[in-house]
């Protein structure tokens, strides 16, 4: 395997100040907290402060006093991209090409039918890699974690505390209730699995009452590291009834109204360019529905909204301690979702009886469908899992008002991604990324670089090129281009991003040679970055 040598294993606040310019941390200012707020199969246009109806007021707020961007890219999964977020690695040098260990028949399998014995598919995170909370406690900081880990649960030491984290509660699986984490799926605190909860119960406030006591357990000056992985709006559907009852009906104008209107909003943000028009409709007509297929649409997707304005009520509560402790303006927190919205099971009304929606045992459905998951993905083609944008774009908020106050919900369009986030934590909280961890293990090099440079310098270039694959899902970012190959295809696609970003023009045949350059550049990647052998 011949992994590239020429990344700089190494790295302090001082090596990317001499990088990117006088924007690096230096040793003798005081270190950040630093809050990462990750959400789950939530869509593009779904946040107002992207377009989006959703009253979210607690994240455009956030939003305001920092700087969007609008071409940060994820894996399109939940658990390839908590994988490369933890680590700054590509998911498959982490271990988790595909899909992470869930729960699994312990008496018919050895071990997790998904480990398919080489590096790049084991569903889980190896010791070639460091997280975050690892490189972070060795530059003095607390470590803590609340919500969806999905990187590893087999045996204990997969578990965040083993992993670099002080503290810990959440659910180690891909997906539980959000009313009873129960069985495999249940809640585990520390290293200790819990019994389901009795009484009123819901996990996005659970999550945030934990990161809240958490940060309040400090008992010095130390900064700290929060993560803070929400299951929201993941189905199943689950929300509390005084949420779903603030948007009963606000949807039954259907998913066309809902679309048009983001467009607009999103091209007065400037968080879209007029001219990209909207990704490949593949629903009915909303006209074409039945009043009873409308009003169940309807519900379904109002169930949706009150999990993502739960959520953004508890992001307001996490971000009003830290004012109350006066540690809000030398907080960096960065916002993002894990993955486009999620289609599945890929029919228009989703999985799952309206019946089903808040019944505590179930977790696997119901969801709101197809149609609804485009309308999140506005404007872009596809959902969770292709690479298409709509699969792999994310909304992306960093905020750290003692340093950034004055950009005032700026957009950035620099190309980022996942690897990118750690690079900036240890640009901001002056660490260093080893060589050897884990007992003397090589490391694999840091893929990414930080975004700090890109809000003081707009035209920083981060990337030249970026990488993707998940489930034969493939594709590669150059310049304005961007080469697609879909899991049901074997031709790659190409596509002008910056004039069509819904990715409506196919163009491989008038620029074959573009192509050619982009997919030779994908496949040196994908022999050198484990993505083969799969076997």
């Amino acid at each position: 395997m011949n992994i590239r040598k020429d990344k700089v294993l190494l790295l302090t606040a001082t090596t990317f100040a001499a990088g990117f310019g006088a924007t690096g941390i230096h040793a003798q200012e005081k270190q950040p907290n630093i809050v990462l707020i990750m959400v789950d199969d939530m869509g593009y246009s779904d946040l107002g402060c992207y377009g989006g109806e959703i009253p979210t007021p607690n994240i455009d707020a956030l939003a305001k006093q920092g700087v969007r961007f609008t071409h940060f890219y994820n894996t399109g999964r939940s658990c390839p991209t908590r994988a490369s977020l933890l680590t700054g690695l590509y998911p498959h040098q982490a271990g988790i090409g595909e899909m992470s260990e869930d729960p699994y028949n312990k008496e018919r399998f050895d071990k997790y039918p998904g480990d398919k014995g080489v590096h790049g598919y084991r569903g889980f995170l190896n010791r070639q890699s460091v997280t975050i909370a690892e490189v972070l406690k060795e530059a003095g900081y607390h470590t803590y974690m609340t919500g969806k880990w999905h990187v590893g649960m087999d045996r204990m030491e997969k578990w965040p505390l083993q992993r670099g984290f002080d503290r810990y509660y959440g659910i180690l699986s891909g997906a539980s209730s959000y009313l009873k984490p129960q069985g495999d799926r249940n809640l585990t605190l520390d290293n200790t699995s819990l019994p389901a909860p009795e009484g009123p119960y819901y996990t996005t406030d659970a999550f945030t009452d934990y990161a809240l006591e958490f940060m309040d357990s400090r008992t010095d000056t130390h900064p700290f590291f929060l993560y803070v992985a929400y299951n929201a709006p993941h189905w199943p559907l689950h929300a509390k009834q005084e949420d779903i009852d603030k948007f009963v009906g606000k949807y039954k104008k259907g998913w066309q109204h809902i679309q048009k209107n983001r467009l607009k909003k999103m091209k007065k943000l400037g968080i879209i360019d007029d001219s990209w028009g909207v990704g490949q409709w593949e629903g009915r007509d909303w006209n074409d529905l039945t009043e009873e297929e409308k009003t169940e649409l309807d519900y379904r997707m109002a169930v949706y909204v009150a999990q993502v304005h739960c959520m953004d009520y508890n992001v307001g509560r996490i971000i009003n301690y830290l004012k109350e402790k006066d540690e809000f303006d030398n907080t960096l927190i960065i916002f993002l979702s894990d993955n486009g919205a999620c289609a599945e099971p890929h029919t228009e009304k989703g999985s799952g009886t309206l019946a089903d929606i808040n019944d505590p045992d179930e977790v696997w459905k119901p969801s709101y469908g197809l149609a609804w998951a485009q309308v999140s993905n506005t404007p872009f083609r596809k959902y969770k899992v292709r690479a298409y944008e709509g699969g792999t774009t994310t909304p992306f908020i960093l905020s750290w008002p003692e340093k950034y106050s004055g950009y005032k919900g700026q957009l950035r369009n620099n190309r980022a991604f996942l690897p990118d986030i750690m690079a900036t934590f240890i640009d901001a909280g002056s660490a260093r990324y080893p060589e050897k961890y884990h007992g003397g293990n090589d490391i694999l090099p840091l893929q990414g670089n930080s975004i700090l440079p890109t809000i003081t310098s707009p035209d920083t270039e981060l990337h030249e090129y970026i990488f993707a694959e998940h489930f034969d899902n493939c594709a590669v970012w150059w310049k304005n281009w961007k080469a697609v190959k879909d899991q049901s295809s074997k031709e790659w696609e190409l596509f002008d991003i910056e004039k069509d970003r819904a990715e409506r023009i196919n163009l491989a045949y008038e620029h074959p040679e573009i192509r050619k350059q982009l997919v030779t550049k994908w496949k040196e990647w994908a022999d050198t970055h484990y993505v083969y052998p799969k076997e």
